[in-house]
């Protein structure tokens, strides 16, 4: 049983893979956070709109081993 992430293009409304898989979720999460830093390096909220409603920054969602993805803010 592993956790992985999973990425979401709110500009093109598809799913993609993130890398890595995780033995927990605390792991996953901690994981997630960090890639949250690299959206706002890569896609900053002054020009995309940031995670909030109507941004187009791209979203960050742990894929638990029972198929729930839970998003990371």
């Amino acid at each position: 049983m592993t956790y992985k992430l999973v990425g979401f293009d709110t500009f093109e409304g598809e799913y993609y893979d993130l890398d890595g898989e995780y033995s927990t979720e605390t792991e996953a999460i901690t994981a997630g956070r960090a890639r949250l830093l690299e959206l706002e390096k890569n896609q900053p909220s002054s020009s995309s709109g940031g995670q909030g409603f109507g941004g187009i920054q791209d979203r960050v969602f742990v894929l638990c081993p029972n198929g729930q993805r839970k998003r990371l803010l």
